[in-house]
């Protein structure tokens, strides 16, 4: 907040005309004689906590006027002291706050905001009788202490036995997540090894022209993205999940859109639309939310799941923060709500979602350690049901009782893998909100005519895209040959002929696999068989299929198959095409398909990076 104190003789105002923001009941004229003049503009920083910035604006008036030995105040809406003006309704929020902690120590009166007026004012000339102040949220020595938050950690085992977490650190990627989260674990140097294989996998790479944390994604990166997302969706559509797609962008103005905002608690992209103060959203929750307001909601259609793949979501993280694919400021989040009936009905979807969790890091080859967040007053009445989550779980989990709700949610569960520097990569999450039904209006009437705002599941089935590439890369590290799920492989199968004349035999077997739906090129360049052997190893290429005068002759095809091959000591097997098609179709049933979003032929492939 920006003030400017004027100690005058007098001040007066008289309102002339409103403008489309004006408040609607004023008083249109007033004055005060022997009064402070507050001019007030309340900036966009103040919404981070209007309440703070209030206080310490009540403070410097009524120590200045102690000062100056006035008993009287006028607060006066003034927005040319700023150029980044909070929203109209903050800013309305922020003034009457003002006036009713100033009412009870000295005299105060209040010009209208919103209003053109013309005003008349006599300063005294004396040293304090004019001063400025820039108010931060925060930045008063004296501000009141925020709540204290207490944890409680401890480990709950598959049969529900609560054990202390000092039990678990024994090295595992379970003890790793535990020190992580507890406070515990040294911090480690360096880059984690994904920074680099996404840029020497040409999967993708940093964007110089763009905000830090905004990537570029080549064909290599863009397919296993695309397949990611495909996956993401066949699993909400199985569940009975129902796709839409909402704005990025939201209007501060709109009360449950700012409280919601502050409550989420991440740094976020806020900026200036004409008068409108805006943000970018970092999850899909504004938009569905606002679909299912404006919806006819009985609760017999209930629990209702709806799902939106949120390219981007948008989150402000410290400069010195991002890092590759672990930590962006724009993401793709596959984002599920579901509206429930009640909270035995949350409970029994939180069961549903978090299986779906566990089930794409299996899929994924993505082993994944869980962190259970809850608050106590939950726990106390749902403890039973928290262990059931680690027997579902089928393994240990770490739980954290938090003394209080801090934000929207009462329950948690963050499904984390771990990275080749032992730190945790968070990925799926389910949450049970209890606020935003509420919040946006959000209700069903039941049999007994009462109006119910009931809660609302927030799930994330696999976790951010990028961040799933992440571990993806990062789990190469402890492979002894690293490597795609074959689902994923950019190229599946690559065709290597012996030398040219062996070209047209091997183009009729790569356009045979390619009929078949298994991606596959044909490295056609001038090179040594050797030297084609090493890029398919670079390029990660789960099936190498050699083509020479003796598979020419007899239509069998020395394979490679990566899987199964030790460093240095590749594992060949002799395979007709269809024992090939059959071979890759064995790892890939029941998987999202792409085709081949690079050229076919290697020697019409660019370098991207």
């Amino acid at each position: 907040m920006r003030l400017l104190l004027i100690h005058s003789d007098f001040i007066e105002y008289e309102a002339q005309k409103k403008t489309v923001m004006a408040e609607e009941e004023i008083t249109k004229k007033d004055s005060l004689d022997e009064a402070i003049a507050a001019f007030c503009a309340v900036e966009s920083v103040d919404e981070e906590d209007i309440m703070d910035v209030v206080g310490q604006a009540a403070a410097e008036i009524l120590s200045t006027a102690e000062k100056v030995g006035s008993a009287r105040v006028m607060i006066y809406p003034y927005a040319h002291l700023s150029n980044d003006l909070a929203s109209p309704k903050q800013a309305v929020m922020a003034l009457r706050a003002l006036e009713e902690r100033l009412s009870g120590s000295i005299e105060v009166k209040r010009a209208p905001f919103g209003w053109y007026k013309s005003f008349k004012l006599s300063c005294k000339g004396h040293p304090l009788s004019e001063l400025s102040r820039t108010l931060v949220p925060g930045g008063a020595e004296d501000a009141p202490a925020k709540k204290e938050i207490s944890h409680e950690w401890f480990v709950l085992t598959p049969d529900g036995e609560k054990k202390d977490v000092a039990d678990y650190i024994d090295g595992s990627n379970f003890s790793r997540l535990i020190e992580k989260e507890t406070g515990s674990a040294v911090p480690t140097g360096g880059d984690p090894i994904h920074v680099e294989l996404m840029r020497a996998k040409e999967l993708v790479d940093y964007e110089a022209k763009s905000d830090v944390g905004n990537l570029r994604w080549m064909p290599r990166g863009k397919l296993i993205r695309d397949l990611l997302a495909d996956y993401c969706l066949r699993t909400v559509l199985e569940y009975g999940g129902s796709p839409v797609e909402t704005p990025v962008m939201y209007d501060l103005g709109d009360p449950a859109i700012y409280e919601h905002a502050a409550k989420f608690g991440e740094r976020q992209y806020r900026f200036k639309s004409n008068n409108r103060n805006m943000m970018l959203r970092f999850a899909a929750c504004f938009g569905m939310f606002s679909i299912m307001h404006d919806m006819h909601i009985s609760p017999n259609n209930l629990p209702m799941k709806m799902y939106e793949l949120s390219t981007y979501s948008f989150r402000h993280e410290q400069k010195g923060e991002v890092i590759g694919l672990k930590r962006l400021r724009t993401f793709t989040m596959p984002d599920m709500h579901t509206l429930t009936k009640d909270m035995a009905n949350a409970l029994s979807c939180f069961e549903e979602q978090l299986l779906m969790g566990w089930k794409s890091g299996e899929d994924l080859g993505t082993p994944l350690e869980a962190a259970f967040r809850c608050t106590r007053d939950f726990y106390n009445e749902h403890a039973d049901w928290v262990k059931k989550v680690a027997k579902i779980s089928g393994r240990p989990i770490l739980v954290e009782i938090l003394s209080d709700r801090v934000h929207y949610w009462v329950a948690k569960i963050d499904l984390a893998a771990i990275d080749s520097q032992d730190r945790p990569i968070e990925n799926p999450t389910v949450q049970i909100d209890v606020e935003s039904a509420d919040r946006f209006d959000i209700s069903y009437i039941d049999r007994d005519g009462n109006v119910v705002h009931p809660p609302i599941l927030h799930c994330s089935p696999t976790g951010s895209i990028e961040r799933v590439i992440c571990a993806m890369l990062e789990g190469t590290a402890k492979m002894k040959v690293p490597s795609f799920p074959v689902w994923l492989a950019p190229t599946q199968v690559r065709v290597l002929p012996v030398s040219s004349r062996n070209n047209d035999f091997a183009a009729k077997v790569a356009s045979a696999l390619n009929r078949a739906d298994i991606r596959t090129d044909l490295d056609d360049r001038e090179e040594s068989v050797g030297k084609k052997i090493r890029k398919a190893g670079m390029d990660w290429v789960p099936f190498v299929a050699v083509v020479g005068d003796q598979e020419e002759e007899s239509g069998v095809l020395t394979v490679t198959i990566r899987s199964k091959s030790d460093p240095k000591k590749p594992y060949k097997e002799q395979l007709t095409v269809d024992d090939l098609i059959t071979t890759v179709r064995s790892e890939t049933t029941g998987m999202p398909f792409r085709p081949l979003y690079t050229q076919r032929l290697l020697s019409m492939k660019p370098r991207y990076i």
